[in-house]
């Protein structure tokens, strides 16, 4: 499935859908269509007698499925449940300030009681892992889906950064979890640690884990964005970004003589709007807590690194805080052919992304269940609901 497939489904979902309604449209659909519903049926054609009414049948059937339905809304949470989720509140408030302390300055110099800023940053390493262990086997038991939606972004960041942080002593194990070598990381010079947690870079890792860590301390519900000036430049770039991959945007112009070229004024207007409406949908959504929001800026950031070096080909830098800057002559005196074929691909895929910002700004709804355990966001996997569309 493409990813413009995967977002036909969300167009479908009303504007009032939350993560909530989400889970009540699959449930209802794996009882209607599934296991329930054959074990249901089997259940209610044994014993019947020839006064039992179609209708009467019906009714006992309706009353089973809104049973079960309201104990998946509502679960009995048990002790051990409780615990987890008590830890997941605690741990991330915890590895916050575990991050912070790897972010400053003074981790990393030498103090005049005679630590060394080895010493110092071994052991703030140690906390660190150890602090992200406990967050990370809390959010398995934890029923606080808000919170490990975020929990989950947090992981894939440090997936991303697995080559890094080995560098430094620190593996992933199968689980998730890390595992910390201190003999490694007193091998290594100590500039690369703190440029894998640079508070200066928002794309480097401390950065990201940081934010993932900020947005679950807060969610608790669906966000209510005080404007929607996220989702208009989320649109507007969605559109930016369509143009950019089509053909038509390219299309050659004769000139007096017959000549055809390009116009150029043309694509780089459509460029330069591109880049004001990328700045101003991060610039605006920064403060959102919405989980669907903030994987999809995540998965913007990261196409966006991934192709930094083909942007500055045609005169789009993107600075250590992932904001765009478009240089107009170098822009212009790109071959607009390379352009087109770069945009193909890089643009229909940031138009896809920002479709979806605009979708979970303008609805409210949550993304929480397109997480993975592993801490992916799969778009697809809601295409369950397709039957309700």
């Amino acid at each position: 499935m493409s990813m413009n497939q995967g977002f036909s489904f969300f167009q479908g979902l009303s504007s009032s859908s939350g993560s909530g309604n989400m889970n009540y449209l699959s449930d209802y659909a794996s009882i209607k269509s599934g296991s329930y519903g054959r074990l249901m049926k089997a259940y209610y054609g044994r014993g019947q007698n020839s006064s039992t009414t179609a209708s009467g049948s019906s009714s006992s059937t309706s009353n089973v499925l809104e049973r079960i339905l309201e104990e998946r809304r509502n679960p009995k949470v048990s002790e051990e449940v409780k615990e987890a989720n008590a830890n997941l509140v605690t741990g991330i408030s915890t590895l916050k300030s575990s991050v912070s302390t790897l972010q400053n300055s003074n981790t990393f110099t030498d103090t005049e009681n005679g630590q060394s800023a080895t010493a110092k940053v071994s052991s703030a390493m140690k906390n660190f892992v150890s602090q992200y262990n406990d967050v990370v086997n809390a959010s398995k038991q934890s029923t606080l889906t808000n919170k490990t939606a975020y929990v989950a972004n947090m992981m894939k960041a440090t997936a991303a950064n697995a080559d890094k942080l080995s560098e430094i002593g620190v593996t992933i194990n199968d689980n998730g979890t890390l595992q910390f070598n201190e003999s490694k990381l007193q091998s290594v010079e100590l500039s690369k640690v703190q440029e894998l947690f640079s508070p200066d870079d928002n794309m480097s890792y401390g950065s990201t884990v940081l934010s993932r860590l900020q947005f679950a301390g807060i969610a608790g519900g669906v966000s209510e964005d005080k404007n929607n000036t996220a989702g208009t430049s989320a649109a507007s770039l969605k559109a930016d970004g369509e143009a950019l991959a089509s053909d038509k945007l390219y299309q050659k112009i004769k000139d007096k003589d017959g000549n055809e070229s390009y116009d150029i004024d043309k694509i780089f207007s459509t460029a330069k709007s591109f880049v004001t409406n990328y700045n101003n949908m991060f610039d605006a959504a920064k403060s959102s807590t919405n989980s669907g929001v903030i994987s999809n800026l995540a998965q913007i950031r990261e196409k966006t690194a991934q192709n930094k070096d083909m942007l500055e080909q045609f005169g789009i830098s993107v600075d250590e805080k992932g904001k765009l800057k478009i240089d107009e002559d170098k822009f212009k005196k790109s071959d607009m052919s390379e352009v087109q074929k770069f945009f193909k691909d890089y643009g229909s895929s940031i138009a896809t992304n920002a479709s979806l910002v605009d979708y979970y700004t303008t609805t409210k709804a949550n993304a929480t269940n397109g997480y993975t355990a592993a801490g992916a966001y799969n778009v697809q996997g809601s295409s369950r609901f397709a039957d309700f569309i």
